[in-house]
């Protein structure tokens, strides 16, 4: 799937939010929302920043996505815990998979390895599509967010959007 695509899928799905810190993966995504007239995309300085404006946004009726790289994920795992899982506040979590099956640098390696048990073991559903399976993967992932009004993610690894 093509980054147009996919960014278009959202805003049918009425994401109006973005915000996070940039990863290489996302790229092409990062660039189209920051040129779309129709969406707000913010660069955040950290990933709890990120996590706190969606929640913001969230509570306000907004319908925030939260973009990442899994490392940053390690470093947003107490903003998520302590707020919007317990207080379940929606957002759709957009990370990037670094480090998956090892192919990757060394230093994403590690992380690469724990991102989906992390996710899981906060209560944090995860969507992991295999490419081509982006647009229904997405679809389940915003469906079961908005059922369960917390945080769902997609995690997505190099190449399944261009």
């Amino acid at each position: 799937m093509r980054a147009p695509e996919f960014c278009q899928l959202l805003k049918e799905e009425g994401f109006d939010f973005y915000v996070g810190v940039p990863c290489s993966l996302f790229k092409s995504i990062i660039d189209y929302l920051l040129e779309d007239p129709d969406v707000r995309c913010l660069i955040a300085t950290r990933e709890e920043e990120a996590i706190g404006i969606a929640a913001g946004v969230s509570l306000g009726g907004g319908k925030p996505l939260v973009f990442m790289q899994n490392s940053g994920l390690a470093n947003a795992l107490g903003a998520l815990s302590s707020l919007p899982v317990i207080y379940k506040i929606p957002m759709l979590l957009l990370i990037s998979w670094r480090g998956f099956k090892g192919l990757d640098a060394p230093e994403h390696m590690i992380i690469g390895k724990a991102t989906l048990s992390l996710l899981e073991n906060v209560g944090i559903p995860a969507f992991a599509p295999e490419p081509g399976e982006v647009a229904e993967a997405a679809k389940k992932a915003i469906k079961k967010m908005e059922e369960s009004q917390r945080p769902v993610a997609l995690v997505l690894r190099k190449g399944v959007i261009s």
